[in-house]
C-alpha cells in the first residue's frame, strides 16, 4: 500500500547520509509491522552557538563576498534546493531531515557585531542568506534576521536579502534607513506564477501574488529590489520566463536574474522522487531535459557552466530570459553599495 503524500512538505522521502556509519531505515528484509502512513512529520527546532557567523564566498558564479545564515535546514520544503546537501555535515539527511530539523544560531546578530569590531575588517556586503532563507517561517517567531539587521543599521553596514517569504515587509522600518543610506538590496526569488506548481514545488514559501504585492511595497519605500527567476526547471516552468520577468517589472523590480535546476548528492534522488509522484506524465521529458543541459547528467559541479547549463535548451533558455529582460527592465539600474557609510564604533550615545 502506497504511504500518505506529505501534504506541506517537498521532499516525501528521507534519503541517506554519507557521513554517517549507522542510519534508522524502514526498509528490512522482513518486513516492518505496520505501514507508516499518514505520518505527521512536524518541526524540530535545535540551538547552535556557532564561533564566527559571517562566511566568505569563493564560488565565481555566485555575486557576493561574504555570506551569513542564521538559520541551517529551511521549512519552505522547495524540492529543487541546492542547500539539501549542506544539511548532511550535521548528520541529517538532505530529504525530509532539510525541511523539518531546522538548526538556529541563535548567537547570530552578536557574531556579527563581533565581526564587524574587527580591526582588519573592511565594508563588503554581506548576503542574507546564501545558503537557506533567512525569513523562513521560525523567523515570525524567532526574529533573528530583524536583531541582524539592526546590527547593520548600527554599523551602517552594506547588506543584501533573498528571500521566497513576504515576512521581509515586517522589517521596513529597518530597511528604509538602510535604504537611503544605500545600504541594503532586496532579492525576491520567483520561481513560478502557476500556484498549483509553486504549492508542490515549494510548499511553505509565499505565492507568487505575495512576492509581487511585496515587490512593489519595497520599490515605494524606495528600497532596490531585484528578482531571482530560479530555479529554472526545463519541461516545468522553463516557459513562463517573460511573464515572470514582465510582472516584476511591472511592480517596480529593477532588475532580474537566473539559474538553471541542478541536482547535486542526493538531491536528484530526492527530486526524482518528487517529479514521479507529482508529474508523472511528464517525468521523461523534465527529467531528460534536466540531464541534457548538464553534459547527461542531472547535476554539474563545474563553475562557470553548473549554474547556466550547456547546449541548446540551455541556450534557448538564456536568449529567452535575456531578451525579457531587455523587453521589460531596459533602462534600469541598481544603484550600488555606499561603502563609505561604514560606521566602525556603531552608534555612540551617552544615555
Amino acid at each position: 500500500m502506497e504511504a500518505e503524500y506529505h501534504k506541506g512538505r517537498g521532499a516525501q522521502i528521507k534519503t541517506s547520509n554519507p557521513f554517517l556509519k549507522q542510519e534508522y531505515v524502514t526498509e528490512h528484509i522482513e518486513g516492518i509491522d505496520e505501514e507508516m502512513i499518514g505520518e505527521k512529520i512536524p518541526t524540530q527546532i535545535f540551538y547552535e552557538n556557532p564561533k564566527k557567523i559571517v562566511n566568505k564566498v569563493d564560488s565565481p558564479d555566485v555575486r557576493m563576498y561574504y555570506s551569513l545564515n542564521p538559520y541551517q535546514g529551511c521549512e519552505h520544503g522547495c524540492i529543487y534546493c541546492y542547500a539539501r546537501k549542506t544539511h548532511e555535515y550535521w548528520g541529517y539527511n538532505a530529504g525530509l531531515d532539510f525541511e523539518t530539523k531546522i538548526i538556529v544560531k541563535k548567537n547570530a546578530p552578536e557574531l556579527l557585531e563581533k565581526h564587524l569590531l574587527q580591526r582588519s575588517w573592511k565594508p563588503q556586503p554581506i548576503m542574507l542568506s546564501g545558503n537557506t532563507d533567512c525569513y523562513q517561517p521560525i523567523e515570525r517567531k524567532l526574529g533573528i534576521t530583524r536583531r541582524l539587521l539592526e546590527v547593520f543599521l548600527k554599523y551602517r553596514h552594506p547588506v543584501g536579502i533573498i528571500t521566497k517569504n513576504v515576512t521581509v515587509l515586517r522589517d521596513l522600518d529597518i530597511l528604509e534607513p538602510l535604504a537611503k543610506e544605500r545600504l541594503v538590496h532586496v532579492v525576491l526569488s520567483i520561481t513560478s506564477l502557476d500556484e498549483k506548481l509553486r504549492s508542490v514545488l515549494e510548499p511553505r514559501t509565499a505565492s507568487a501574488h505575495k512576492k509581487l504585492k511585496a515587490i512593489e511595497e519595497l520599490s515605494k519605500a524606495g528600497i532596490p529590489v531585484t528578482i531571482m527567476n530560479a530555479p529554472i526547471i526545463p519541461g516545468l516552468n522553463h516557459h513562463e520566463i517573460p511573464k515572470v520577468i514582465k510582472a516584476a517589472a511591472e511592480h517596480g523590480a529593477l532588475g532580474a536574474g537566473y539559474t538553471i535546476v541542478r541536482l547535486n548528492g542526493y538531491i536528484g534522488e530526492v527530486f526524482e522522487d518528487w517529479l514521479r509522484k507529482n508529474f508523472p506524465d511528464r517525468f521523461d521529458k523534465v527529467w531528460n531535459q534536466i540531464s541534457e543541459v548538464h553534459g547527461g547528467h542531472v547535476n554539474d559541479s563545474q563553475f562557470g557552466r553548473r549554474m547556466r547549463g550547456e547546449g541548446n535548451i540551455a541556450d534557448i533558455i538564456a536568449q529567452l530570459f535575456n531578451s525579457s529582460r531587455s523587453r521589460y527592465m531596459a533602462g534600469r539600474e541598481i544603484p550600488p553599495f555606499d561603502l563609505t557609510k561604514f560606521r566602525k564604533g556603531g552608534n555612540y550615545s551617552l544615555f
